[in-house]
């Protein structure tokens, strides 16, 4: 495998025990995975899946039992945070973790930001909050590296003069999740790299091109820019139980529809009763066949990923890892 691709694991704690999300993190890096993507979620998408880990304790953990890159994939600074919050936390990681830490921030999800009751607003406010967001976590950073005070006023957030005390070396690379082309140009004006799941690749190809001409827009080379990819797919000995841990497992995988308003698992149990097997068709392979899914991967490496994070979405996590580790990784090329 090239040294310019790394592929990761995403670290699913709404799947699983924390603990055992620490364990199968090191499992996954003794099989050739590099690095663990892991989610910021208060509740998981369906009852089903049954936790909820508070995301930076476990990238704490897996800090200490791996040596790979982590990150949140994806946090959102602004309903449950203050952005300053999540400055600090990233901070600090990165400098427990030299060179490893890198921040995904998104603009929320009713699931799991609704649970402070404040007011859900629309999506375009909910993207305006996370780059004011963007704005203070940054001041924040190059407050620690200079040692000063920094303030801010916006339209959303205030914070009062401080600055951070700790501090990694090089403040930690800010990655925005997207699928949507406005917000990927703004990610090429104000952050550093862009993370998007899988999708239709001209779609991808769509969202690259308007996160270069972002970078562009404001005299960044966008090539050096990290791209980031989180996959989901279903692999399982046969192609019955690969199915029956997608609609079982992530039902949500199959949920044609956008799904940032929905504020409980048991509302998503609720429309999973409509999801059927058709439904993951061109949104996830679903295959006990490693070659399918290897395919899949390396359309993405074509397109120029530089890292992808690969969650197979059955309970059966050793021995996909197994498997992956074995025929699909080494034979992915840059």
């Amino acid at each position: 495998m090239a040294s310019d691709l790394t592929v990761g694991y995403a670290a699913m704690l709404e799947q699983f025990h924390p603990t055992e999300v620490v364990d199968l993190s090191a499992y996954a890096e003794e099989h050739g995975f590099s690095g663990v993507m892991a989610a910021d979620h208060f509740q998981p998408w369906v009852p089903q899946q049954g936790h909820a880990a508070f995301v930076w304790n476990v990238l704490s953990a897996l800090g200490e039992r791996t040596r790979g890159d982590l990150g949140p994939g994806v946090t959102a600074p602004t309903f449950r945070w203050h952005p300053a919050m999540v400055a600090q936390a990233s901070a600090t990681l990165a400098a427990m973790y030299p060179g490893r830490h890198w921040l995904g921030l998104g603009s929320g999800e009713a699931l799991n930001e609704h649970v402070t009751a404040g007011y859900w607003p629309e999506a375009p406010e909910r993207i305006n909050r996370m780059f004011e967001a963007i704005d203070i976590i940054k001041k924040l950073f190059a407050s620690g590296l200079e040692g000063k005070d920094v303030k801010h006023s916006g339209q959303f957030y205030k914070m009062e003069s401080t600055r951070l005390w700790t501090m990694p070396e090089v403040a930690p690379e800010i990655l925005v999740a997207t699928a949507g082309p406005v917000t990927a140009k703004r990610a090429g004006k104000h952050a550093d790299g862009l993370i998007t799941v899988g999708a239709p690749l001209e779609k991808i190809e769509m969202l690259f091109g308007r996160f270069d001409a972002g970078a562009r827009e404001v005299g960044r080379d966008p090539e050096p820019m990290p791209k980031v990819l989180q996959v989901h797919m279903s692999w399982a000995e046969t192609d019955e139980e690969a199915m029956a841990n997608a609609m079982t497992e992530w039902p949500n995988g199959g949920m044609k529809f956008p799904k940032a308003d929905i504020r409980s698992p048991h509302d998503f149990a609720q429309m999973a009763k409509l999801v059927r097997p058709e439904d993951f068709e061109g949104r996830m392979v679903v295959s006990a066949d490693p070659d399918k899914h290897r395919e899949a991967i390396q359309k993405y490496v074509d397109l120029g990923f530089d890292r992808i994070y690969l969650h197979n979405v059955g309970r059966n996590q050793r021995e996909w890892i197994e498997t992956f580790g074995r025929e699909v990784l080494p034979k992915l090329v840059r």
